[in-house]
């Protein structure tokens, strides 16, 4: 495609940490697409650095001396991408796991051009292997979101340069959710955000253990947490309901639990659950399978232990002064 959408020129960042196979998909499926092109590498030991270079892509090496996050990745990324290339008007942040739609870019541009309040416009991104795993299949459900004007955007977004420089970029302290954080800081200034029907990219969550999948629900649970302790006060109540609705479901495993050992007929409590399971599968989307809804609900309640314990770690951590590191699952 050509790599300007009218006078409009795109760039694209993509952030990464011994994605190897994954990488090489990324990256080719920029080279070319883009009039400039920034691979951000935190740290990888795989040949991230030399294959992007054999490329031609320009590439950033985090100091390993400073915390990684990938929001202090994705600044880097840009700041390399405006020194080298200064008049982009759009640029595609991409996570190194993921691989790029060869339309994407041409039909986002084209909506961010025809439409001014727009700060960031994203699209469908999808599982490259959806039944390789049950996990791999939650997080084709969770990608799927609702099409039209959204609060946040993910990892994989197309944005108006000028809005992510009036933002000055994400929140580097952040190990996760820095960019729904963002979006708040965008929309109040006036911004909005759009999903779009359009496919955006296929990512590769390589998840096929359950401990993968606690610690990436451990994660979400530590960003909602933090989250709302940056913006819960706010007119936007960022993420207020989620982070209670983690503490009430969360802490009642352990509570119902004692209960039980303390006095048996108190087991009955626990069916509270399965209630919560059906009601989830009654509401869920009724475009995905019915096993898909039956998986979706199971684990929407069986998340809120590891997120109600991720919200403690950020509550134990800001307690004692502590600064959270990254919690991985690959």
């Amino acid at each position: 495609m050509n790599a300007s959408s009218g006078d409009l020129k795109i760039g694209a960042v993509v952030i990464g940490r011994n994605e190897g196979e994954r990488l090489k998909r990324c990256l080719r499926s920029l080279n070319g697409q883009v009039a400039g092109l920034v691979y951000v590498d935190s740290g990888s030991d795989d040949g991230s650095v030399e294959f992007a270079t054999t490329l031609g892509v320009a590439v950033a090496v985090l100091d390993t001396q400073i915390p990684f996050t990938a929001a202090r990745a994705r600044n880097a990324g840009f700041e390399r991408l405006m020194q080298t290339w200064p008049d982009l008007g759009f640029v595609q942040f991409v996570d190194g796991d993921c691989e790029v739609d060869a339309a994407w870019l041409e039909i986002a541009s084209g909506v961010l051009t025809r439409q001014d309040v727009l700060a960031v416009v994203f699209g469908r991104r999808r599982e490259r292997h959806p039944q390789a795993s049950i996990y791999n299949t939650l997080c084709d459900i969770e990608w799927d979101t609702p099409l039209g004007e959204s609060a946040s955007c993910g990892g994989d977004a197309l944005m108006r340069v000028s809005a992510f420089k009036a933002m000055r970029g994400y929140d580097p302290s952040l190990i996760a959710g820095e960019e729904p954080e963002m979006c708040v800081h965008m929309r109040r200034a006036g911004w909005k955000i759009q999903r779009i029907d359009a496919e955006m990219t296929l990512h590769d969550a390589n998840m096929t253990r359950f401990s993968q999948w606690w610690k990436r629900t451990l994660r979400a649970g530590h960003a909602y947490a933090e989250g709302a302790s940056l913006h819960g006060a706010s007119p936007e109540r960022h993420w207020v309901k989620e982070v209670r609705s983690n503490w009430l479901w969360g802490l009642s495993v352990p509570t119902m639990l004692l209960a039980v050992l303390l006095q048996p007929i108190s087991a009955i409590l626990l069916l509270i659950y399965p209630l919560q399971m059906w009601r989830i599968y009654r509401n869920a989307d009724a475009r995905r399978t019915a096993y898909e809804r039956k998986l979706f609900a199971v684990f929407c309640v069986l998340a809120k232990l590891p997120l109600m314990l991720g919200q403690m770690k950020f509550v134990w951590n800001a307690w004692a002064g502590k600064r959270s590191g990254l919690i991985e699952y690959k």
